[in-house]
């Protein structure tokens, strides 16, 4: 029996062995006590394990919405007021660890809990008794495929036009073995764009979409980088052209563009992206405006040339963080105002923390981009 004291980054429940080793856990909440588990991980000094059977549940604990949401939203066990207290509990716990005490009154959310994804990609998996594919997600800690027949935090049509996928890949005899798998996206008007991966061959171009975010037109790519939840990031986007006060603005890791032209449409816009899909669209996306906007092909930390004091400097790097190079120069150029939105606040805060040696908060809001999930969005504001 091992009790679960609390949930770490990450999303596990962490618990301890009677041997002092460490066991880090899915399906639980805090307090609950562990009675049979099955280990997914074994290292050294802890485990990794999804708990099966527990006793004293959590008054928290609900009833999860999907058979499979392990796999996909494993904090499908919480209530939602309870998720949003320990989403913000982790944000404040992940910055205190590198020194640095902040407040996180609440979290942005529209309460939208389930079907908020526009983006999902499915398995496929050959039933042995049907003689046919189902739609699939992996199993967490594991390669092996689970079959399904409901999920609920993507898009409604997103599920309809999988199925419908799948009935034609069966009404014509396909195997799942020739598949890796099947990507759709939806825009907000309900749109589907996407397809099948095949096995050893190149990822197919879909037919692009278009999506309207604070009242500005953008396209994408439905495979490529897009925010999965635009009610929330639009949240996200006021808060961050609240602080938009310099004739010039430097984003960093610019992706299709959607934060630098949604925020600082009327400034001096320089964009940087380093993936050429995401670099094509956002040229496409600052042709549809009249303004004074430069697109760069290139890595963030390969322009610092361009970073000067009077700018501010927007930041939304993938979950490794910034390059060191680009802090060292954020630090030596000091500009004005620095921006920083992350889906890791973990290195986030290590970024931070350095940048306080020249730098000050101004804001930290936190945003529940994925309800169900343990992923969060934060946004940090440096002056």
């Amino acid at each position: 029996m091992i009790r679960v004291d609390k949930i770490i980054p990450g999303g596990m429940g962490l618990g301890t062995d009677y041997d002092g080793r460490k066991l880090f856990f899915w399906n639980v909440l805090p307090g609950e006590l562990v009675i049979e588990y099955e280990i997914t991980k074994q290292k050294s000094h802890y485990s990794e394990a999804i708990a099966t059977k527990i006793e004293n549940p959590s008054p928290h604990r609900v009833t999860p919405h999907d058979p499979c949401f392990l796999s996909t939203s494993p904090w499908q066990i919480m209530n939602y007021e309870y998720e949003l207290q320990q989403k913000q509990a982790l944000v404040v716990e992940i910055f205190r660890e590198h020194g640095i005490d902040i407040e996180i009154p609440e979290i942005f959310t529209d309460h939208q809990e389930y079907h908020y994804r526009n983006k999902m990609e499915y398995a496929l998996y050959w039933n042995h008794t049907t003689n046919q594919i189902d739609l699939a997600f992996h199993q967490r800690g594991s390669h092996r495929k689970i079959p399904i027949k409901k999920s609920s935090i993507e898009r409604p049509e997103l599920f309809v036009r999988a199925q419908e996928i799948i009935a034609d890949l069966n009404a014509r005899g396909e195997q799942a073995r020739k598949y890796q798998s099947l990507l759709l996206r939806c825009n907000k008007q309900g749109q589907v764009s996407g397809g099948l991966y095949e096995n050893h061959k190149p990822h197919p171009e879909f037919k692009p979409l278009t999506d309207v975010i604070l009242g500005h037109e953008y396209s994408y790519s439905p495979n490529g980088f897009f925010q999965i939840n635009l009610p929330v990031y639009e949240f996200a986007l006021q808060e961050i052209k609240k602080h938009i006060t310099t004739k010039e603005v430097l984003d960093l890791y610019a992706g299709v563009g959607t934060i630098g032209l949604s925020v600082a449409r009327d400034q001096h816009l320089t964009l940087v992206e380093v993936d050429k899909s995401a670099f094509k669209e956002m040229t496409e996306n600052c042709k549809r405006i009249n303004g004074t906007f430069s697109p760069i092909l290139s890595k963030s930390e390969e322009v610092l040339d361009y970073i000067n004091p009077e700018q501010t400097v927007i930041l939304d790097p993938p979950r490794a963080g910034c390059d060191a190079k680009l802090i060292e120069k954020l630090l030596k150029t000091r500009p004005s105002k620095i921006i920083y939105l992350s889906c890791n606040p973990a290195t986030q805060a290590r970024d931070v923390k350095l940048l306080l040696s020249k730098y000050q908060i101004d804001t930290v809001k936190t945003f529940n981009f994925f309800p169900h999930t343990p992923h969060i969005e934060n946004l940090v504001v440096l002056s």
